[in-house]
């Protein structure tokens, strides 16, 4: 037997196919004995309550027939049972039985029989409450100090509490907002109810407030009411947890001390009188029930939490000391004294398992039988002892203490892209500008060595790129199998992604039950977005960048973009992508750069990181080993400031027009359309934030809905009447808001495009600044990483968290880490909350304090004395960094000037051999 498993002194089963829940059990001196004996009663949905005095002849017996008390079918089902003093005159206990609509309270008494079978029992209704609304869940106490005698409160279905003073019923009151009920419980230390709305909210309602209140037959507000006549029900306090609870319970083993007990689907809580959370614990495995006891050491509380997994945990406070396994999985567990034995653990199944058991452990009797002794030789022991060290030794140089095994043995997957166009475009005659866009096979290769399980390959890759099928499911797969899946992809759009790569993950099952995921990384073709196109002279953006190798025919380099016979133009090629915008690529004859020019600053991106790309993949197919790129000009800080502008501030149409348009009248809502396209000029001279506007529209969307249900259930009521009313204009007012919902849906779908779009078109001018600081500062693999977490945190741009916001805290924290300049700048004062910034002046000064501290010495690290004050100093003689504020901002002036003192992006160093353009015709 195991010895963490819970040691059985008394079970049975209870019927047959009968159903139970967390309120079916209760411990209890019922009977009145007065010698401190618990009885353990049972009531089950089917109707039946049964009564156990456990007393086994030996540790471990089943059930006898003696132990069974009583057994009374109640035919009603039985929600809750529970024992308190609910007769007036009398402080004796009662047993308390919750019905569905019916609440009886009944007397436990024994007689002494006169034959061998000993004492019998029954039981006496002595008053019941028929109920009008169907009960949920009880609970009872001294509500409002009362003395000697408890009082009983149930909520029902809909979220209302009614409350029996014993023989009589008291008054009832709502719930505000109640959805769904919740556990309830009575705190004695505050008079108050504590609950858990659907709101996933704890919720404390003092009784004196519940009793004062307005009565629960008139809910809805009266004249009498509306002039402070009654008392709204309000709530005492609240605590948000985050998810829905199981079970309450208080507990207050002492004048000082009381804490409410929570019970959540992951977690339990532990709060104090005022709401406050005294201590919380984290649960990994699904709770089912629980039970707050009383705990040996002071100051501390134990905790029963049975769980799923048929096991039972016992925590002191927060720290588990002790696990124990059931043979059933607990849905109500008590603790009592049974038969002289205290703490016994009663612990109730939904199928009718009850069993008594206790925690500790039991001797063995089992002894190993004698083996029979023989002589040992020594001597071949010293042999293979010496055999077994050199064997460990040996794995340990090769390979550690453990055996390493790689991923990539257990599935390999690999990634194949079609050189080719496909001979019929996927893209179902999507176009982009004039232009059909093609589409590109992927074929993605997995190969596996062992059995694999649950295998699920996810491709991903940056939009506006569409793949025909992105996701694929294998239940199984055989050793030395391989499958290879094909999906096409296309351009959806008239604007560029951020991103060429795609990304294949696959995640599977080994055969030991042990989850992995492997990954493979693919690069789509440069022609899928792109066509050759006419080269241009001049260009609002422009940028260098320099090599230390000999230039490099761009004919070998994009074989695909240049006309062969035309060898004095390879120095120069154009590409048109296929949203319209163009880009020229200029290499110089006699000096080792490369100019890129655009008229858009993000355009420049792709072509640029992809020249890099190709010209190291030409050098390392040369076999050297040296190339390196580096930009030595001006960081375009300015081009970046005013995409980020667009970004946050785009101009927009003019949501203050448009809603007094609404207001015009329900009949001008068509020439919403004509009204756009008449004072087009008009309304962009309004500039709106696409965020808030996107939290206006969606504001005023969520009005028109409720309005449209109003109106809506006023139909439905004078369609209903017997004797129609007239409608008067309802159905032209259900029309007119119709149309309203449908505009505004329509414009918060146009906002959610434009705000995507911009965040896209952000991405890639982001990538292209992290390009140039990394070859302006010469930042390594690891550096550059650090610049693409701080500036590129999100996938997507959200109305509740932003790229500004984001951005800004990430780069705070580097200036006040790595890149501080003293250790005043140490001392982290980030806000913790993110919220929307009322403009970008905050993030345009810490970016360019970013790069003015990276062209000072600073540089990028994680480590833990990434903190120390950087002192090292770029070649040059740079300044140091000053500490004042007002230093800071003849800093930020300064850097701007350097940084962005020219309106486009032209080197101070030009580049006579490849201006003019030669070859291309005026």
């Amino acid at each position: 037997m195991s010895l963490f498993k819970a040691r059985d002194w008394w079970s049975t089963v209870l019927g047959e196919k009968e159903e139970f829940d967390q309120g079916c059990l209760c411990l209890a001196d019922v009977d009145n004995t007065g010698n401190g004996q618990d009885k353990v009663i049972v009531g089950s949905f089917m109707g039946y309550l049964r009564i156990f005095d456990p007393h086994p002849v030996k540790t471990g017996d089943g059930a006898q027939a003696e132990d069974l008390l009583l057994e009374v079918h109640l035919r009603d089902p039985i929600l809750q049972v529970e024992v308190g003093k609910f007769v007036s005159g009398t402080e004796m206990l009662h047993l308390a039985v919750l019905h569905s609509r019916k609440l009886c309270v009944y007397s436990v008494s024994g007689s002494l029989g006169n034959v061998e079978h000993g004492t019998q029992y029954q039981i006496k209704l002595m008053y019941e409450h028929n109920l009008q609304r169907t009960a949920c869940n009880m609970t009872y106490g001294s509500f409002g100090g009362v003395k000697g005698r408890d009082l009983i409160c149930i909520q029902s279905m809909d979220g209302m509490l009614m409350v029996f003073e014993q023989e009589s019923y008291a008054f009832g009151r709502f719930l505000p907002g109640s959805l769904l009920p919740g556990p309830l419980a009575y705190s004695s230390r505050t008079d108050s109810f504590i609950t858990v709305s659907s709101c996933r909210q704890v919720e404390s309602y003092k009784y004196q407030v519940l009793a004062f209140a307005t009565d629960a037959d008139k809910r809805q507000e009266t004249e009498q009411q509306k002039l402070g006549s009654g008392k709204r029900l309000v709530v005492d306090w609240t605590l948000n947890i985050g998810e829905q609870a199981l079970d309450i319970c208080i507990v207050s083993f002492n004048q000082s001390a009381s804490s409410v007990f929570v019970l959540g689907e992951r977690n339990f809580f532990c709060l104090k009188d005022n709401g406050q959370i005294r201590f919380m614990k984290k649960l990994d495995c699904s709770p089912s029930c629980f039970l707050p006891y009383c705990s040996v050491s002071e100051g501390t509380i134990n905790t029963l939490i049975g769980n799923h997994n048929n096991m039972l945990h016992v925590y002191q406070d927060v720290t588990l000391k002790w696990a124990t396994q059931l043979p059933h999985i607990p849905v109500a567990v008590r603790v009592g004294c049974l038969h002289d034995l205290k703490g016994v653990i009663v612990t109730l199944s939904d199928d009718g398992h009850l069993q008594c058991s206790y925690l500790g452990t039991d001797p063995s009797l089992f002894q190993a039988p004698k083996v029979e002794s023989r002589e040992l030789n020594y001597d071949e022991l010293d042999i293979e002892l010496k055999e077994l060290q050199k064997i460990i030794k040996d794995v340990n140089k090769s390979q550690g203490v453990w055996p390493m095994t790689e991923r990539e043995d257990d599935l390999k997957v690999s990634a194949v892209v079609s050189p080719n166009f496909d001979s019929v475009s996927q893209s179902t005659d999507v176009e982009v500008g004039a232009d059909l866009a093609p589409s590109v096979t992927v074929k993605v290769t997995l190969q596996n060595r062992v059995t694999l399980q649950k295998i699920r390959l996810s491709v991903y890759v940056q939009p506006p790129l569409v793949l025909t099928c992105d996701q694929f499911t294998f239940e199984f797969m055989a050793p030395e199998m391989t499958r290879t899946v094909g999906f096409s992809v296309y351009l959806k759009g008239s604007y560029l992604p951020p991103e060429l790569e795609g990304n294949a993950v696959v995640s599977y099952a080994r055969p030991t039950g042990i989850p992995r995921v492997s990954q493979c990384k693919f690069r789509l073709p440069l022609k899928l977005i792109c066509l050759p196109g006419q080269p241009s002279k001049t260009a609002s953006h422009k940028l260098t960048i320099d090599t230390n190798k000999s230039p490099v025919s761009l004919l070998s380099l994009f074989p695909g973009f240049a006309n062969q016979s035309e060898d004095d133009q390879v120095n120069v090629m154009g590409f048109r992508f296929l949203g319209g915008s163009r880009v020229t690529l200029l290499a110089s004859k006699t000096s080792q750069r490369y100019r890129i020019q655009s008229e858009q600053f993000e355009d420049l991106w792709l072509i640029t990181n992809e020249l890099i790309i190709r010209l190291q993949e030409y050098f390392e197919k040369q076999g050297i080993k040296d190339f390196a790129c580096s930009f030595s000009g001006s960081m375009p800080l300015q081009e970046y400031f005013e995409l980020i502008d667009h970004h946050f501030e785009r101009i927009y149409f003019d949501l203050v027009s448009y809603l007094m348009l609404l207001k015009l009248g329900l009949k001008e809502v068509n020439k919403i359309p004509s009204f756009f396209s008449n004072h087009v000029s008009v309304l962009h001279t309004c500039t709106e934030k696409l965020r808030i506007n996107g939290e206006k529209l969606e504001e005023l969307l969520s009005e028109r809905a409720v309005q449209f249900r109003a109106i809506q259930r006023r139909l439905l009521t004078r369609f209903k009447d017997k004797t129609p009313a007239p409608l008067q204009h309802l159905d032209t007012l259900l029309d007119g808001t119709y149309k309203q919902v449908i505009s505004l849906a329509d414009a918060v779908e146009e906002n959610q495009d434009n705000l995507f779009q911009s965040f896209t078109r952000l991405k890639s001018a982001t990538h292209l600044v992290i390009l140039l600081i990394g070859l302006w500062q010469k930042l390594s693999a690891d550096q550059i990483a650090i610049l693409e977490a701080a500036f590129l945190p999100l996938q997507q741009d959200t109305q509740e968290l932003g790229w500004e916001e984001t951005v800004d805290a990430a780069i705070s924290h580097l200036l006040k880490t790595c890149l501080s300049k003293s250790s005043k700048e140490q001392a982290l004062n980030l806000s913790s909350q993110l919220s929307i910034p009322k403009d970008t002046s905050r993030l345009k000064k810490h970016i360019t304090l970013l790069c003015d501290r990276l062209a000072k010495g600073g540089r990028l690290c994680l480590s833990t004395d990434a903190a120390a004050p950087q002192t090292m100093v770029m070649p040059g003689g740079c300044a140091t960094i000053p500490e004042s504020d007002l230093e800071e901002r003849s800093v930020e002036q300064d850097s701007t000037e350097l940084f962005t003192n020219r309106k486009h992006l032209i080197m101070e160093t030009p580049m006579p051999e490849v201006s003019p353009l030669q070859g291309v015709s005026e």
